[in-house]
């Protein structure tokens, strides 16, 4: 889809990007295949539930001796099929606690995959959001650009009437040259920000990728929930934490399946065969069952130290779990102070933005007239260029800072409506 879009040069939305890094990024591959093995892995515990059956077909020529006459036979051939069939009907729950435990694997494996599909989300909206942030502050380097250059102008016309000196001149210039760096700049940050999208897509880096601009200020929405209901709502939504919990219940029952390895077992054993000679001789069967009560009376302590690691590895397990609880708890609390102050500077920027505008229209015009001072031109103008900076830094820090708390909480419903570049 995204390949056509290209093709065509269309301008991409992040839902269509979104899509296309769902399907393209090699993360995604990685955590479903790692979920498909998981999967395997139950089917393999299960096979222990049912019968082991194998066949065979032997050949075999030999010449016996009599033990008693020391007399040589002839050469005698035998050959034919045989089957044979192993069971164990008891091992006091072993084998059930290994199919719990690659169950519970196997949720752990679904679960991943999950998180990274919203790792990858983040991923891809960080890029975006950059991209879109590095695309404004262009434009407003090239706006910058123009007004020192109306600077410098107006700085040539006085100094041609007498009324502005050489000095004037040099310093209008300078900031048309500080100008050009700043766009110089933004230029190239903006083609670093268009090939980390383009990675965080799955595409090579040198795709050009053409994005929608913000026209407008987004739409800043307030939060739909509060802290103690973020904190919540992460331990039951994150899908890495509730991964976690079922590593613990996989560590726990592959901790209880090594402590019952070691008692006895009782298996049930079966087997048939028919006998083909290459002579004369006619052909036999041959059948036999049995039942065993296997023992454990010494392994080197090997099912000792088994048992014990399996039981470190699932208090370990443990450990991981609460210090992923600890994590995430950190996490949606720094996220949701973040965007609180975030949202806050939004406003303080636009009013920034439009005293510095006029303050700078203002400067110009009197400085055009014939009053006021290069200097005072130049530092309203900088002024101008600065607050329209920190307001595309504070659109571009709600954004991101709302992406990260909606991946700590691990939801996408956190506000009452949507954000305006969504």
């Amino acid at each position: 889809m995204i390949e056509g879009e290209l093709a065509r040069n269309q301008l991409l939305s992040l839902p269509e990007l979104t899509e296309f890094a769902l399907r393209n990024n090699p993360r995604t591959r990685q955590s479903w295949l790692a979920a498909r093995a998981a999967a395997a892995g139950v089917g393999i515990e299960k096979a222990d539930l049912l019968p082991q059956v194998s066949a065979a077909y032997a050949v075999t020529r030999s010449q016996p001796i009599s033990a008693t006459t020391g007399a040589v036979s002839p050469w005698l051939t035998r050959f034919g099929p045989s089957i044979s069939l192993n069971y164990v009907l008891f091992d006091f729950g072993v084998r059930g606690y290994q199919i719990e435990s690659s169950e519970y694997r196997l949720l752990a494996a679904n679960l991943t995959h999950n998180r990274v599909l919203q790792d990858v989300i983040f991923q891809v909206e960080q890029a975006y959001y950059r991209l879109i942030g590095n695309d404004a502050l262009v434009r407003v380097n090239r706006q910058s650009l123009d007004n020192a250059k109306t600077a410098l102008e107006a700085a040539q016309k006085r100094r041609e009437s007498g009324l502005a000196t050489v000095a004037d001149v040099f310093r209008a210039e300078t900031q048309v040259a500080q100008s050009q760096l700043n766009l110089t700049r933004s230029s190239g940050e903006l083609e670093k920000a268009r090939g980390q999208l383009a990675s965080a897509v799955g595409l090579p880096v040198n795709v050009s990728i053409s994005i929608r601009p913000l026209e407008q200020p987004p739409q800043i929405t307030e939060m739909a929930t509060g802290i103690s209901d973020l904190l919540e709502k992460a331990k039951s939504s994150r899908p890495d934490l509730v991964a976690a919990e079922a590593q613990v219940r996989a560590a726990q029952a592959n901790a209880k399946a090594v402590a019952r390895a070691g008692l006895p077992s009782i298996e049930v054993s079966g087997a048939g065969g028919h006998t083909l000679f290459n002579d004369n001789r006619p052909a036999g069967s041959n059948y036999s069952i049995g039942l065993t009560l296997r023992i454990p009376i010494f392994t080197g302590f090997r099912d000792t130290y088994s048992a014990r690691q399996a039981q470190v590895q699932a208090e370990a397990a443990e450990a991981g779990r609460d210090a992923l609880f600890r994590q995430a708890e950190v996490e949606v609390w720094q996220g949701y102070y973040d965007l609180t102050t975030a949202t806050s500077s939004i406003s303080s920027t636009q009013a920034q933005v439009r005293s510095a505008e006029q303050t700078s229209q203002a400067t110009l015009a009197r400085y055009q007239s014939g009053f006021g001072s290069i200097l005072d031109l130049i530092t309203a103008q900088q002024e101008e260029s600065n607050a329209r900076v920190q307001q595309i830094q504070s659109y571009l820090d709600w954004f991101t800072t709302l992406a990260r708390l909606q991946v700590a909480v691990g939801a996408s419903d956190l506000l009452k409506t949507a954000g305006g570049a969504k």
